[in-house]
């Protein structure tokens, strides 16, 4: 049997923060964020107990979808700054023990990058087969999503939006009559993956410490057992082993169980396209048919078990190989507190942050930013642009985050009183001192670290709390989650002679457990007990 694959040590403890670039801090009052001002919060993020960055793609662009559609993988869009300063966040970052992940847009470029406008051309050159394309314009007709309009007698595939042509990583199937379709081993999609790894190498040679690869199954086409995806991760993996071997690779996949076993170390459960995690985080509006309720409904009319079974299938299987991550959020949906209180959110903050696997911190979430509806979209952002808007660091111009005139920033603020870093740094109840004290207690009992045992004690499709207990060697630890508005109570042996490590609204009587509405409660117990 092959020896799994070493994890970098610095997973181990990981705790993540997502910064969305162009919404974090505006150093140079142009009302876009940049790299100095992310390098200028670093000890507000070290202070929040974060240990580890993930940028959104900060790489040349034309930002027809918020800079997924890549021009230049090499240089830093100047909005965000230089290459150089992207070097000083990664000394910067190392200076404080912190780790910074860059986005890798993998499956696809810009139809401005000079790869594609070279492939476009009519005769051939080096670049014709980077891209996917037909033998004829007029196949467009048999396949719509095929587009054409260049100088090129053939139609493009493109990965998301038109402005977005796929790389040519092959195809693992070769259909009938579709001799465009080239195999995984032709010159085209061989080149393609060897351009690939000189993009890494490139960052990880600069300072970088790994990538979050952007939709990261999407790379090989007709692949439908994934077995030629699986075999070009694992291949990245190998190499990244053996030269890079603290670089870690974090999937947009959403399938952990097939993303891990393809050679990356993390992958998310999605609020989009995983349904068990979709209904964990729902937003409490009526349901499509068939769809249940969210577990995190005010009225307790959820089921935990649609996420829990689906969450220890893909624990089970990934136990010692790479982590599962459960985010508080991103940038491609509504923000939890979206419809929400806080002390709904404040709820849910402390279930996903005492879980196993790594966690990520969405930015603004530790102070309850709210999702702003009826934004006009912005750079591809449809009906995720209201989950892009400025970071609030103080109640001053702003918000804190630009000195620009307001009509020239990104995104507007929002203006919720007490959303904001300064208001809440002064206030020891607020969520942003709920969210440190949570990431303390992690920090602090391996028995709530990345890799601490997980064992559900109650979780039931009714009624609620839900209970857990995380172990390990000398440690067990119990936390309990009611995310509805009515109170709880629920007998638990295990629970006698309990010391609360963190609580809000709940407590331990004899072996009682009493939840109020909207409460969490974390308790260490004997190791002895069984």
């Amino acid at each position: 049997m092959n020896a799994r694959p070493a994890l970098p040590e610095w997973l181990r403890t990981a705790v993540f923060y997502q910064i969305y670039p162009q919404s974090f801090l505006d150093t140079n009052g142009d009302g876009i964020g940049d790299l100095p001002g992310i390098v200028s919060k670093l000890d507000y993020l070290h202070s929040l107990g974060c240990n580890a960055l993930w940028l959104n793609p900060v790489f040349e662009s034309p930002f027809k979808d918020a800079g997924y559609d890549v021009s230049n993988f090499y240089k830093v869009a100047p909005r965000y700054g230089s290459n150089a300063d992207l070097k000083r966040l990664f000394a910067e970052a190392h200076r404080r023990d912190m780790r910074v992940v860059l986005d890798l847009v993998a499956g696809h470029t810009s139809d401005q990058h000079p790869w594609f406008k070279a492939s476009a051309r009519a005769g051939r050159n080096r670049h014709s087969d980077h891209y996917i394309w037909t033998d004829s314009v007029w196949s467009t007709f048999s396949e719509p999503r095929l587009l054409p309009g260049h100088e090129r007698n053939g139609c493009y595939l493109p990965n998301f939006f038109p402005c977005q042509p796929a790389l040519n990583y092959g195809y693992a199937r070769i259909e009938a009559g579709k001799d465009w379709q080239q195999p995984m081993n032709a010159p085209g999609p061989r080149a393609v993956l060897s351009e690939l790894r000189r993009i890494m190498a490139f960052w990880l040679d600069a300072g970088c410490d790994g990538f979050r690869v952007d939709m990261a199954a999407s790379l090989v086409k007709n692949d439908p057992d994934g077995k030629g995806i699986r075999a070009l991760w694992k291949g990245i993996r190998r190499w990244l082993d053996r030269d890079h071997p603290e670089a870690v690779l974090v999937s947009e996949w959403g399938n952990p169980s097939m993303a891990i076993a393809a050679g990356f170390h993390l992958d998310f459960l999605l609020h989009f396209g995983e349904p068990a995690y979709q209904h964990l985080c729902a937003p409490q509006v009526e349901p499509k048919a068939g769809a249940g309720r969210g577990f995190f409904d005010s009225r307790g009319r959820g089921d935990i078990r649609v996420f829990l079974d689906n969450y220890l299938r893909h624990w089970k299987a990934t136990q010692g190989r790479g982590y599962i991550a459960l985010p508080s959020g991103n940038h491609d949906f509504a923000r939890f507190r979206h419809r929400r209180s806080e002390a709904e959110l404040r709820v849910f903050l402390a279930m996903l942050l005492t879980m196993p696997g790594v966690p990520f911190i969405y930015y603004g979430d530790e102070i309850g930013l709210e999702f702003r509806e009826g934004l006009v979209s912005k750079e591809g952002g449809y009906s995720r642009t209201g989950t892009r808007t400025p970071m609030q660091w103080t109640a001053g111009k702003n918000r804190g985050f630009s000195t620009a005139p307001a009509a020239k920033l990104y995104l507007p603020t929002n203006e919720q009183r007490g959303q904001d870093v300064a208001a809440q740094e002064g206030d020891p109840n607020s969520l942003l001192h709920t969210v440190r004290a949570l990431l303390e207690l992690r920090r602090d009992f391996p028995a709530l670290g990345n890799d601490g045992e997980f064992e559900p004690l109650h979780a039931k499709p009714k009624p609620y709390p839900f209970v857990f207990l995380r172990r390990s060697d000398h440690e067990r630890i119990v936390v309990a989650i009611n995310p509805c508005q009515r109170g709880q109570r629920l007998n638990l042996p295990l629970l006698k002679g309990a010391l609360p490590l963190a609580a809000r609204r709940a407590s331990v009587v004899g072996q009682q457990l009493r939840m109020a509405g909207f409460s969490f409660g974390i308790f260490a117990v004997s190791p002895k007990q069984n």
